[in-house]
């Protein structure tokens, strides 16, 4: 792992946007290649990441489920030769729209011990032993994790070889999934020593608990934080507004607004082109004021509405 010093330093690239033709991000499909083909993402993946790695970004992370990502990635880590980049990846959700854009069902999400075996393997495959951190992705406080004792064996065998396991969280109850997986403990130590949870200026419920598990010693990685582009493509006026007072775009200020919480040790960025990668990137230099802050306090949503209004994102 890599410790962060500077605001460069906590950024993440994740390649949710990238790894697929289809997904829900506001605002993607306009910077994309007009014909997203396999090659033509795996060339937009390579852009991207060479962009973001002559930036100072040492963290990437990717999925099972984020189409050929983890393909993409590990041909760019062999293709340059990069050993001081730091991975993450996640199992539970398969990829099975076969690189279609027009489908009903793009994913679809297991937490099962047999998914994991699966999902891993595939995952050592391609990446080797460059996976610094594993995550089950989007953990629930309903998940069958928490009572299936074989699956929490089996990932304590991978914590015990040496990669740190965390999980992901979405939904309105993502300080209670926090909460309950801050519990598990396999072998006289907790099973988990990382949280990747959505948090931005709209959704900012899991606050506490990410500031106790920080605390506690756990990396907490933030992803959304753009509220899937909407933040970007169609902000509030008092976000506009504010980033008119600095002189960036809105992204910028929403990015800036992570950074600004100080249990936010890794803070993904999801962009689709070096161009929105550069214009996320004006965060580094945005000193968010009191009265910025107060502007920003003001964007809150209520959980349930939030993750409502996520879930009719169409995927395209």
């Amino acid at each position: 792992m890599i410790p962060a010093q500077t605001p460069v330093e906590r950024l993440g690239l994740g390649l949710a946007a990238l790894g697929r033709p289809a997904y829900i991000n506001v605002g993607r499909p306009d910077v994309l290649p007009v014909q997203r083909t396999a090659q033509a993402m795996r060339e937009r993946t390579r852009t991207v990441l060479d962009a973001a790695y002559a930036h100072g970004i040492r963290w990437v992370d990717t999925a099972r489920s984020y189409g050929s990502a983890e393909q993409f990635l590990a041909d760019w880590l062999r293709e340059r030769g990069h050993g001081d980049v730091a991975v993450s990846s996640k199992w539970g959700y398969a990829y099975v729209a076969q690189w279609r854009i027009e489908t009903e069902v793009h994913e679809v999400k297991e937490h099962s011990l047999e998914r994991l075996r699966a999902q891993w393997a595939e995952t050592r495959t391609l990446l080797g032993d460059r996976v610094d951190l594993y995550q089950v992705h989007s953990l629930t406080a309903s998940s069958p994790l928490f009572e299936d004792m074989a699956l929490q064996h089996e990932l304590a065998r991978i914590r015990d070889s040496g990669v740190q396991l965390g999980f992901s969280t979405s939904g309105a109850a993502q300080a209670e999934t926090i909460e309950r997986a801050w519990e598990i403990e396999v072998g006289g130590r907790q099973l988990f020593a990382a949280v990747q949870s959505t948090w931005n200026s709209m959704e900012p419920s899991a606050t506490r608990a990410l500031t106790e598990v920080h605390t506690g010693g756990w990396r907490v990685l933030v992803k959304e934080t753009l509220a899937n582009g909407r933040l970007a493509v169609d902000p509030p006026r008092e976000l506009a507004e504010v980033a008119d007072r600095h002189g960036v775009s809105p992204d910028a200020v929403a990015i800036a607004h992570v950074l600004h919480q100080p249990w936010a040790d890794v803070v993904l960025l999801g962009p689709a082109s070096v161009e929105q990668l550069e214009s996320n990137l004006a965060a580094c230099r945005v000193e968010l004021t009191e009265r910025d802050l107060h502007a920003l306090g003001t964007l809150v949503r209520d959980a349930a509405t939030y993750w409502g209004e996520r879930a009719e994102l169409p995927w395209r």
